[in-house]
């Protein structure tokens, strides 16, 4: 499924282009994602999702494909596998940036494929709460990465109001790096704390879920029913 967002941030284009391509800078503003190696032009780590009482894991790793600094294009490779072997989602994530008045317009399309739990909710859903985690996800990139000093200067101009109603992250630790050995280089991050697919598409989520959680209830009671017979 192809979905579609953008999003306006209070800086320049230049300054724009050089944050969201630092994949390290921005990680920690990433929903349920958590940064754990770099190996070359290779990130890995990491994202977790929340269904109800269902919690998948997907560890994986995202690639710059192409990244063209004169027209502030970037297009990025996800792929990512349920630890639990339960399902896959890759993304191909195309950003482009433009000036918008003092600052900039980014539109970013993703081409989403999901197998597993995950995928029985379709693209509205998808689209909700993909629309719901990217005003996470620039909230707290405005509070927190572009408001912060950049080589002795203030890289943010005057905040803007968020875009979306969803709730504004609080500021996370920046990841420190490990510099020891050869090979991967380790990232020390904080364990992500799972997106909840749930709260973040609010009804339209609940309503689909329903029948799944449903399901789930049933087979718990004729599991406990059944082992009270057994005895």
């Amino acid at each position: 499924m192809e979905l579609t967002n953008d999003f306006r941030v209070a800086v320049p284009p230049a300054t724009a282009w050089s944050v969201l391509t630092d994949v390290e800078r921005i990680a920690p503003c990433m929903p349920g994602a958590q940064l754990q190696e770099v190996e070359g032009d290779e990130y890995r780590g990491v994202v977790k999702v929340k269904v109800g009482p269902i919690t998948a894991q997907y560890k994986g790793a995202a690639t710059f494909i192409e990244r063209d600094d004169a027209n502030l294009k970037a297009v990025l490779k996800a792929e990512g596998r349920d630890t639990r072997g339960q399902g896959n989602a890759s993304a191909t994530i195309t950003a482009t940036l433009a000036a918008d008045g003092d600052g900039t317009r980014v539109t970013v399309v993703t081409d989403l494929h999901v197998t597993g739990k995950v995928a029985q909710f379709g693209r509205g859903v998808m689209a909700d709460v993909s629309s719901k985690l990217l005003g996470q996800f620039v909230d707290c990139l405005e509070t927190t990465v572009l408001a912060a000093p950049s080589g002795g200067e203030a890289a943010a101009a005057p905040e803007v109001p968020a875009p979306t109603d969803a709730p504004v992250m609080a500021a996370p630790p920046a990841p420190e790096a490990s510099t020891v050995g050869t090979g991967p280089r380790k990232i020390d991050s904080p364990e992500a704390k799972p997106v909840d697919l749930m709260d973040a598409a609010g009804g339209s989520v609940a309503k689909r879920a329903a029948p799944v959680l449903a399901v789930i209830a049933v087979l718990w009671v004729l599991r406990v029913l059944l082992k009270r017979r057994k005895k």
